[in-house]
C-alpha cells in the first residue's frame, strides 16, 4: 500500500477491510473456542503479548468502565490501547489508541500485515473441517497486532461475550475487572446469574488482580472462587473501595470515592446516574491495581484530571436541544433498569416519548417492563439489523406490557424522530418534555448520526 494515499482514499480501503471482516460469521454467533484466535496471533509474534493487559467483562457498564480506565490512565501519561465493542457509528472507534479511534491508515497498514496469516489460519480450519475465523476474532487479532505497532504501554481489553472462550481471552490480564453480571445472551452463557458468571471468570488468569463491582451474592462467590484458585487477590466493591458520596451536577456528578490505597473527594464526572458513579469507583480502582497493587495512591489531580476528560458515547448523552433527545445504550432489563433511576435524577422530564427498538435475541419484554414507569409512550422502529426484532412483533410485546394507546409503529427511524420532536414541540404549558432513544445500541448510533447530519445540537 503506497503511502500517497489521501485520506479520502485511505477512508475507503479501510472500510474495504471492515466489508471484507463483515463476510465473515458475524459477532452475533461467537464460537466458543480459542485455538484459532491464539494461531494466528502465535504466527504474528504474538502481539497479545506486547503490553500488559486490564481485561474488562461483566453484563452492563464494560465500555463505561473501560473508557473510564482509559481516560485515567493517559492522564498519568500512559500510551494506551482500547478494544470495547460494538460500534456506535464506525467500526475505527472500537480499536482506539492515545483515546482516539484508530486511524484509517493504521487499519489499512495493519490488515496488509494480518491478513496473510488470516489466510493461513482459515485454510488450516477448513482442512480440519472447521468454520473460518470469524469477524470478531480477526478484529481481536487486528486490535492486538495496532497495538503492537503503535506501540502502547498498556491494553484495555473489552471482551466480546462472555470471557472463557471470547476470543480476547488469548491474552493474560495483569488485572480482571468485573463490572455488573446479571441475565443476557442465556443461550450462549448460561441460563442463570451463576452460569453466566462461572463463564466470565473464565478471564481471571493465575496471579490476576481481580477487581469486581457490586454483585449477585451467587456471582460474587463465582469470582472469589475464580481469583481463590488462581492465586490472585481481589477487590470488592463495598469492602475495599466504594462511593463514598455523589450529587448530580450541571453535565454529569460529583463523586467522592474510597480506593484501594486513598480517598479522592469531589471528582467531577461528566457522565449521568448512580451508575456510573459506580463505573468511576471499579475503574479507580482497576488503576490502583495495575500502578501500584492496590498500595499506591493515585495523584489526586491527575486522577481529577483523567475522568473529568472521560466520555462514553451512546450513554445517557444528550444528542439534541430544543427538543432535548437523549440516547442510552441500555439494551437489557439491568441496564434500563439504571437508565430509568439516572433519567428521574438528572433530567426531570414532564413529560417523555421513548423511541424504542430491539434485537431479536434481547428480552424486550423485560427491557419495556423496566421503562414502563416513566409512563412513556413508545415509538417502535425498525433496527438496521439482520438481528433485528420485527417492528410490528416488537409493537406487540410493547402493547402487551403498557397497553396499545401508548404504542405507535413507524417504518423508520427518521419518522419516529420527526413525529418525536412534532410531540415535544407542540408543549402548550411548562411542562419539560424530552425524547429517549433506547433499546439498542445499534438504534442508538442511528439516531446519533441523524443528529449530527441534521445539526440538532448536543454533546
Amino acid at each position: 500500500m503506497s503511502d500517497e494515499l489521501s485520506p479520502d482514499q485511505y477512508r475507503s480501503e479501510a472500510d474495504g477491510v471492515f466489508e471484507a471482516m463483515l463476510a465473515r460469521v458475524g459477532e452475533g454467533s461467537p464460537r466458543p473456542r480459542l485455538e484459532p484466535t491464539r494461531r494466528v496471533v502465535e504466527l504474528l509474534g504474538d502481539p497479545h503479548r506486547a503490553a500488559p493487559v486490564i481485561h474488562l467483562t461483566g453484563t452492563n457498564g464494560k465500555t463505561s468502565t473501560s473508557r473510564l480506565v482509559e481516560a485515567i490512565l493517559t492522564a498519568h501519561d500512559l500510551r494506551v490501547g482500547t478494544l470495547t465493542s460494538p460500534h456506535l457509528e464506525r467500526f475505527t472507534e472500537r480499536i482506539r489508541i492515545d483515546g482516539a479511534p484508530i486511524t484509517d491508515e493504521a487499519v489499512v497498514r495493519n490488515w496488509l500485515d494480518i491478513e496473510p496469516y488470516v489466510g493461513m489460519v482459515d485454510a488450516e480450519l477448513e482442512t480440519a473441517g472447521e468454520s473460518t475465523l470469524t469477524f470478531f476474532e480477526v478484529l481481536t487479532v487486528l486490535a492486538f497486532a495496532a497495538f503492537a505497532d503503535a506501540p502502547v504501554d498498556v491494553v484495555v481489553l473489552e471482551v466480546g461475550m462472555g470471557g472463557e472462550w471470547d476470543s480476547t481471552n488469548v491474552a493474560d490480564a495483569a488485572v480482571a475487572v468485573f463490572t455488573p453480571i446479571d441475565l443476557d445472551h442465556q443461550s450462549r452463557l448460561g441460563r442463570t446469574v451463576e452460569e453466566i458468571a462461572r463463564t466470565k471468570s473464565g478471564i481471571v488468569k493465575p496471579g490476576s488482580a481481580v477487581v469486581s463491582a457490586l454483585q449477585q451474592p451467587v456471582a460474587e462467590a463465582v469470582l472469589r472462587d475464580a481469583a481463590a484458585r488462581m492465586e490472585g487477590t481481589i477487590a470488592y466493591e463495598g469492602d475495599e473501595f466504594a462511593v463514598l458520596e455523589r450529587q448530580p451536577a450541571v453535565g454529569g456528578q460529583l463523586v467522592s470515592v474510597r480506593g484501594l490505597a486513598g480517598e479522592y473527594r469531589d471528582l467531577v464526572l461528566p457522565l449521568f446516574g448512580a451508575h456510573q458513579a459506580e463505573n468511576a469507583a471499579v475503574a479507580i480502582a482497576a488503576v490502583e491495581s495495575f500502578l501500584g497493587a492496590g498500595t499506591v495512591p493515585l495523584n489526586p489531580a491527575v486522577l481529577a484530571a483523567g475522568l473529568a476528560a472521560a466520555a462514553s458515547p451512546g450513554r445517557l448523552q444528550v444528542i439534541g436541544n430544543d427538543p432535548a433527545i437523549v440516547v442510552d445504550a441500555a439494551h437489557n432489563p439491568h441496564g434500563a433498569r439504571a437508565l430509568v433511576a439516572a433519567l428521574a435524577e438528572s433530567f426531570g422530564f414532564d413529560d417523555l416519548v421513548i423511541v424504542f427498538g430491539s434485537l431479536a435475541d434481547k428480552d424486550a419484554r423485560g427491557i419495556v417492563e423496566a421503562l414502563a414507569p416513566t409512563g412513556a409512550r413508545f415509538l417502535i422502529t425498525p433496527v438496521e439489523s439482520e438481528r433485528a426484532l420485527p417492528a410490528e412483533e416488537l409493537g406487540e410485546i410493547v402493547a402487551d406490557v403498557v397497553g396499545p394507546e401508548r404504542v405507535n409503529l413507524y417504518e423508520t427511524l427518521d419518522d419516529a424522530l420527526d413525529d418525536a420532536r412534532r410531540w415535544a414541540d407542540s408543549a402548550e404549558d411548562e411542562r419539560t418534555r424530552g425524547i429517549l432513544v433506547t433499546g439498542s445500541i445499534v438504534l442508538v448510533g442511528e439516531a446519533m448520526a441523524i443528529a449530527e447530519d441534521r445539526e440538532w445540537g448536543g454533546a
